[in-house]
């Protein structure tokens, strides 16, 4: 047992103190027995639950519809922006997504995430330009010798 720890006594990177463990794909024999139960009723639980939901119970009724209507996920904006062709391009596409929040027509976090793009588009143009500006020095530089 001591071939799998370090000298302060903890256990070495992949190994453990078990190292048979629990088989891969295994459930824990409570979960079992509940879905053994579960597998016999589940129609007459949903049947249930339905009537609860058609008589009014909230809680009932809530879980109706989650099941019917995941959670929404992102969805496509559509927002007419200017071009961007150059860093001092985008502070007309910043103010655009600002008065698109600010009008109603995309959700603030839909106006975060598009300026978080805009963010990372803004270092990828800066960096171009930086490179562009670094390469025009060296040239003058090489050609000044």
């Amino acid at each position: 047992m001591t071939e799998n720890r370090k000298t302060n006594g903890q256990f070495a990177p992949g190994k453990s103190g078990n190292p048979k463990g629990r088989k891969k794909g295994s459930r824990n024999s409570s979960t079992v027995l509940a879905q053994g139960l579960f597998d016999g009723e589940a129609d007459a639980i949903i049947r249930k639950a339905i009537e609860l939901a058609k008589a009014g119970d909230p809680v009932a009724l809530r879980l109706c519809v989650e099941r019917l209507l995941p959670p929404r996920k992102d969805r496509p904006v559509e927002l007419e922006l200017p071009d961007i062709g150059k860093a001092s391009d985008l502070t007309a596409v910043i103010s655009a997504i600002t008065k698109a929040v600010g009008e109603g027509e995309i959700t603030p976090a839909e106006g975060s995430a598009l300026s978080g793009m805009l963010e990372t588009q803004r270092r990828t143009i800066e960096t171009g330009e930086l490179a562009e500006r670094l390469e025009a020095i060296e040239t003058r530089l090489e050609s000044s010798k």
